[in-house]
């Protein structure tokens, strides 16, 4: 049994949501850099370059490289060996309002969405908690801004639909996307569950590891054929035509219901601001 201080998650978290808005993963960096390479368009070539000079400013002057900072989204796995005195959303919470006050970071959540007043700290954050069987916790964390999550999208096909209907789901919201999702982007592909649950499972793929594939054959054949066809939208890099698109899809699947065959895309732009940190305390 380990026990981990309220304090000491709220430092952690702290830190990677000011990490996270300055410095952009390296495996997404080096993603772009491969793609520039490829690209033939020299106008797709030069909107990556300012991608990638845009992200070494960032890091050289420690300022946010996008100015939408996001909602502050976490997934923490809190493992059922370890003791915890304290409400893990408060905590949360309270690292957001700290890392967005001293990071210089936009404040972008309103309390209502129809009164659209401020809350001027950027909490709530949305929370997902998982229990796992082990002796840590493990919080995944991202700022979500709204041009991606604007264009993402769900629906509740047919089970008559199938695999050729989620395909043509898929495309169609990339393409009406368009420039908006700021390409070049990572997909989300949530596919079962209900309503409520392809959302949360499309929102997570995008929290894997990029260079992962599903371990389901289905689903990697999928992520797979769609990488493909959404590169050959031709949307390109911030809509401005070209071969890349997309870096990598991502399909988490789930049991879902005999008459329901529920879809959900959630796109993230080029800034994927995600990180991860591990708390594992100290022995009881």
């Amino acid at each position: 049994m380990r026990k981990i201080t309220r304090q000491d998650m709220i430092n952690a978290v702290e830190a990677m949501i000011i990490d996270a808005n300055v410095n952009l993963d390296l495996k997404m960096v080096i993603k772009l850099k491969l793609a520039m390479e490829k690209e033939t368009s020299l106008i797709a070539k030069s909107v990556i370059a300012e991608i990638l000079e845009n992200q070494d400013i960032a890091r050289d002057e420690n300022i946010p490289m996008c100015q939408d900072t996001g909602v502050a989204v976490f997934f923490v796995e809190i493992g059922n060996e370890v003791f915890l005195d304290f409400n893990v959303e408060d905590a949360i919470n309270e690292a957001v309002r700290n890392a967005y006050k001293r990071g210089y970071l936009r404040k972008s959540v309103v309390k209502h969405p129809l009164d659209r007043v401020n809350t001027l700290d950027n909490t709530p954050a949305i929370i997902h908690i998982e229990q796992t069987m082990n002796d840590y916790v493990t919080i995944k964390m991202a700022a979500k801004g709204a041009g991606s999550e604007n264009m993402s999208a769900m629906k509740m096909l047919t089970p008559s639909e199938g695999r050729q209907g989620i395909i043509d789901f898929v495309l169609k919201t990339i393409k009406d996307a368009g420039g908006r999702a700021c390409p070049p982007i990572i997909v989300g592909l949530g596919i079962g569950g209900n309503f409520e649950k392809v959302t949360e499972i499309a929102k997570s793929a995008i929290f894997r590891d990029l260079d992962d594939h599903s371990l389901n054959e289905v689903d990697r054949l999928l992520e797979e054929e769609l990488l493909v066809k959404i590169n050959e939208l031709g949307v390109g890099p911030m809509g401005l035509r070209g071969e890349t698109t997309c870096i990598a899809v991502k399909v988490n699947s789930y049991p879902c219901h005999i008459a329901s065959l529920p879809v959900a895309v959630n796109i993230q732009c080029h800034a994927a601001r995600h990180k991860e940190v591990v708390l594992k305390g100290d022995i009881l």
